[in-house]
């Protein structure tokens, strides 16, 4: 660690780590720094160096250490927002408030650590081919922003073209997917209906042949869908969150949240209460006992969702397959595995622990599918929460709690929605409003009657 010095200045005590020529200063009362001090209020930015192939070249020559990705902090006892979930909503929100509003005084807590949840577990397949306006309108956003996400965060988050197959093996799946297709025209999303022998020049393994127990009869083809790297779309949110001078804290558990004459006014943590006029839900698996604590009921049930992988091989799939007949999709990752999912498990639990049955059914049905898999490894299971609203759509927004936002509901799609989501929730708290894009996934649609079926399109976990 550098030398440490510390000065005082016109009533600001500065402490300044030598060796990284890091500052941070404000006015000490006694033993409690006055968060009104500049510099400090708005959150301290961090000068990042870019990565870059001179950067890479730079350190191997020299053989110099790189610096953390994001920096470790001492809680305070008072933000101006209190994020709850480290995952990429969380991450996500804080960096929106402090790029495009200005908003640094933001802490992000996690019980676990960044990624730990929905985030790290997920399969993290991108689309935007939904059966809603306004789910096509709110996904193409996500998915537009996660294209331009690697140059915007200075980090690779793998994003991967891939082209999207949803397939259809019966009449009425078919005219859903025309459905789908039509809706997606009209809001100019890249999306049209393939028959069978298209389907197979796309990718050949499938067997199209009429003779399989479910035929595939043609397909919702989505040129825009493909895979990213869902750890590196939580590092980058991270690191470019702390740049900005937000705070992000690990193995810190929200207890409670502090109530008063209908507005929110903190949370309690393992580490200590801390006063915050905005609180933010962005939680999975847990969001409805989050939400209990300010107060706020949900229509929210969790259920687990299993995915799985095989031994890499050489790459062979170059789409994203997915089968809702079948409840199983699967793509191919950039190393050569293959990943595998299905749908929720068919009663609500918080265990995240994979079983033997998902395994027989999967193995089953992706065989049905490509049975020139039938020799290859499966290396490991896990499963992870997703919180299922009735009609299939999250709920976000403002809530009759002043203060408190929720961010929630986000079932087995939660990945895909999240820049759109940190985009539109950093606007609804820097505004006070809410944003049209998000307007339709309020928590008062449930009791106004005025849902958004997404079931059509969000069925299985894909």
């Amino acid at each position: 660690m550098g030398m440490v010095r510390v000065t005082d200045t016109d009533g600001r005590r500065c402490v300044r780590i030598v060796a990284t020529d890091q500052e941070a200063c404000g006015v000490i009362n006694g033993n409690r720094r006055d968060d009104s001090a500049d510099g400090y209020r708005s959150g301290v930015q961090k000068k990042v160096s870019r990565y870059s192939a001179f950067s890479l070249l730079k350190h191997g020559l020299f053989s110099s250490e790189w610096p953390r990705a994001w920096r470790r902090h001492d809680l305070r006892n008072t933000y101006d927002v209190v994020i709850i979930g480290g995952g990429v909503h969380g991450l996500a929100t804080a960096y929106y408030l402090a790029e495009n509003h200005g908003i640094r005084n933001v802490a992000v807590l996690d019980k676990g650590y960044l990624g730990g949840g929905g985030s790290g577990r997920n399969t993290a397949i991108l689309r935007s081919n939904y059966l809603t306006p306004e789910g096509v309108r709110f996904y193409d956003r996500s998915l537009t922003l996660y294209q331009h996400l690697a140059a915007d965060l200075n980090f690779n988050v793998m994003f991967s073209r891939r082209g999207h197959l949803t397939l259809a093996h019966n009449d009425a799946s078919l005219r859903t997917m025309r459905w789908r297709a039509e809706v997606n025209k009209l809001q100019n999303v890249d999306s049209e209906v393939i028959d069978a022998a298209q389907v197979s020049e796309l990718v050949p393994h499938l067997d199209t042949s009429p003779d399989t127990r479910y035929p595939i009869l043609g397909a919702l083809y989505h040129p825009p869908g493909g895979i990213i790297r869902h750890d590196a779309v939580v590092w980058g949110y991270a690191r470019a969150a702390d740049a900005r001078g937000v705070q992000l804290h690990q193995k810190t558990e929200v207890t409670g949240i502090d109530v008063a004459g209908g507005r929110v006014t903190g949370v309690q943590t393992n580490r200590g209460p801390i006063s915050a006029p905005v609180v933010v839900n962005c939680t999975a698996g847990w969001s409805s006992i989050i939400s209990d604590m300010a107060g706020v009921r949900t229509p929210v049930q969790t259920f687990p969702l299993q995915a799985a992988v095989t031994e890499p091989v050489r790459p062979f799939l170059h789409a994203v397959v997915v089968s809702g007949t079948l409840h199983v999709y699967v793509s191919q990752t950039d190393r050569g595995e293959l990943v595998f999912g299905a749908s929720v498990d068919p009663f609500t639990s918080y265990s995240m622990r994979g079983s033997l049955e998902f395994v027989e059914g999967l193995a089953t049905h992706v065989l049905e599918l490509m049975p020139s898999l039938s020799k290859m490894r499966l290396l490991r299971q896990w499963a992870g929460l997703c919180d299922m609203t009735p009609d299939y759509s999250p709920i976000m927004g403002a809530t009759p709690v002043e203060g408190f936002y929720l961010d929630v509901g986000w079932g087995t799609y939660g990945f895909k929605a999240g820049p759109v989501s940190g985009e539109a929730m950093a606007e609804a708290i820097a505004t006070r409003g809410t944003p049209e894009i998000i307007s339709a996934f309020g928590l008062d649609r449930f009791s106004g009657g005025e849902l958004v079926g997404e079931k059509g399109a969000a069925a299985v976990g894909h």
